[in-house]
């Protein structure tokens, strides 16, 4: 693929987490949270990406909201399990996406707030009005995702290259 075609970088937030007695890293999903990475995954099927990458945290409830979503895909991307993903800031998110091969045109991030929501409010330096509105509207609730286009090479990733062309968020 010619690095000048767009890519896209789907960034999803995990879904809603139980709090049983387990560490932060541990915790699983809450039943809402399994209901809505299935629903979320479906959205994400609806939008025709086709992921070339996914980069996952290795906390457990990214990983869960991962395999719920994931099943409800057309096509099972190659999944990578960032141990740099869980508590990443947005700068810390940035240096991971800059090391993905440039073969890759489609890529979902699924990580944790308040990085996830930052780097989508940095990385678009334009918006679709619609999209920008309803993730204004919403914030960046469990099981979101913002879809970011831009151009170039995963290495000249930067805020403000961006355009956020679609938000989603389960209803509450």
């Amino acid at each position: 693929m010619s690095v000048a075609e767009p890519r896209r970088i789907v960034l999803f937030r995990h879904a809603k987490a139980d709090w049983p007695q387990v560490t932060d890293h541990e915790r699983p999903l809450a039943e809402r949270g399994r209901m809505d990475a299935a629903v979320a995954g479906r959205k994400l099927a609806d939008t025709g990406i086709t992921f070339d990458l996914a980069l996952c945290s290795t906390a457990t409830r990214t990983r869960e909201t991962w395999k719920l979503a994931v099943h409800e895909l057309p096509h099972r991307p190659k999944t990578v399990y960032e141990e740099r993903l869980y508590e990443a800031s947005p700068g810390e998110l940035i240096a991971v996406l800059n090391e993905t091969p440039d073969d890759a045109q489609n890529v979902i991030l699924i990580g944790h707030n308040p990085g996830v929501h930052s780097l989508a409010e940095i990385l678009p330096g334009s918006a679709d009005a619609d999209a920008r509105e309803r993730m204004n509207r919403r914030g960046y609730p469990a099981a979101a995702f913002a879809v970011v286009t831009f151009e170039g090479s995963w290495k000249s990733l930067e805020p403000g290259v961006g355009t956020l062309a679609d938000y989603w968020a389960p209803s509450e």
